[in-house]
């Protein structure tokens, strides 16, 4: 049984470190031990994420499978891309799972959960950038609808830059 709900400032000391783990799990290997280091230094801690969550416009929801946090998503509404024409567009910034709940279906709940707020408020898509290497994640929303239209380099220090497909997934309005 898993349930969905919006974090909140009461959740920091809970989803950084779910974050941390998650984004090591998927990029740890991906930029020199340094460099992801500092990232995550710069990214995931619990200031971090009260400065976001104090932000309206990022929206934060956390699943829960057997009332354990497995997963966490990012999104916000009216954000577009230059490879993408219009404004009424939904930025999915993060989608992870913890490596013990992939294989659950969990990130396809997460994801079609944030679709539904994503519609919800009249958007037209949902876009997102993935790493060219991380094949499960491309597998994952290829196989949701989403096309690549274009590329990102994904900034992890000052000398290193992953290179990103962006994803897009239009509604069809």
């Amino acid at each position: 049984m898993s349930t969905i709900t919006k974090a909140t400032l009461q959740s920091v000391n809970q989803l950084a470190p779910l974050a941390k783990e998650a984004f090591l799990t998927a990029h740890g290997h991906s930029a020199s031990n340094a460099d992801i280091a500092n990232y995550v230094a710069a990214n995931f801690s619990e200031a971090h994420f009260i400065e976001e969550l104090s932000n309206p416009e990022n929206q934060y929801y956390i699943i829960y499978h057997q009332n354990k946090m497995a997963g966490y998503s990012k999104i916000t509404l009216n954000t577009p891309t230059e490879s993408i024409t219009g404004n009424k567009i939904t930025y999915m910034s993060r989608l992870y799972l913890l490596k013990e709940f992939y294989g659950l279906n969990l990130g396809k709940e997460l994801f079609h959960f944030n679709l539904e707020i994503s519609k919800q408020h009249q958007q037209h898509g949902i876009w997102l950038a993935v790493w060219i290497e991380n094949t499960r994640a491309i597998n994952f929303y290829t196989k949701q609808g989403f096309q690549i239209v274009g590329k990102h380099d994904f900034r992890i220090s000052e000398t290193h830059s992953n290179p990103n497909h962006i994803l897009y997934l239009e509604y069809g309005v």
